[in-house]
């Protein structure tokens, strides 16, 4: 069994990444969502081991200790971060794993695990984004403009990345992060072993057997 590919799909807020991921899963159940751990608490209806993994401070700080995590972040006095074991797991059994974070943890992933694809899904234009922030209905024109300021920040992350996907079309935008996913198992790095046993087929052809 080959082993899995691990894609950290990152995006602005407001980019509708969420939504590509959703209607990913949905549409190729074979993939694994990547489950964060983090010390907040559960809000009504999440469930530990599906939402997060819930830990409590001294717990998490642990994680931490032992370098249990692909990578974590604290945002407003809680941390959040990848377990290492849950996504190795899931590569081991042949499983392609998504990750959605954002761009300083997908830089810290990328340290750790050089092998990881990086995603960047972007809409087609900064006009669009500010025009689906305000369509969200639900921040106010400040929190707007905080997220537009914070976009024009994380811009520098693109460069990055080793795809950059827009998402124009949700049909379209689900599609290719797939296609780059699964064609990404062809590259010629992850097929040590076709291109071994090849080599040794070959030779023995030259020797006349």
């Amino acid at each position: 069994m080959s082993r899995g590919i691990l894609a950290v799909v990152s995006g602005f807020s407001g980019a509708g990444k969420g939504t590509v991921m959703k209607a990913l899963l949905e549409q190729h159940p074979g993939y694994a969502l990547s489950i964060s751990a983090t010390t907040r608490k559960p809000r009504e209806g999440e469930a530990d081991g599906r939402e997060y993994f819930f830990k409590t401070r001294e717990e998490f700080e642990e994680l931490i200790r032992t370098d249990a995590l692909i990578e974590y972040a604290q945002y407003v006095e809680n941390y959040y971060g990848t377990p290492r074991d849950y996504v190795e797991r899931q590569l081991e059994n042949g499983r392609d794993v998504i990750l959605e974070i954002e761009m300083q943890g997908a830089m810290k992933v990328k340290e750790k695990l050089p092998s990881a694809l990086l995603v960047f899904i972007t809409p087609p234009s900064a006009a669009e984004l500010k025009r689906r922030l305000v369509g969200r209905g639900t921040e106010s024109i400040h929190v707007i403009e905080s997220r537009l300021s914070r976009a024009s920040e994380e811009a520098v992350y693109m460069e990055q990345y080793d795809y950059i996907v827009v998402n124009d079309r949700l049909e379209d935008c689900v599609q290719t992060v797939h296609n780059i996913i699964q064609s990404e198992k062809h590259r010629r790095e992850r097929s040590p072993e076709v291109i071994a046993q090849m080599k040794q087929d070959l030779k023995q052809f030259q020797k006349g057997e």
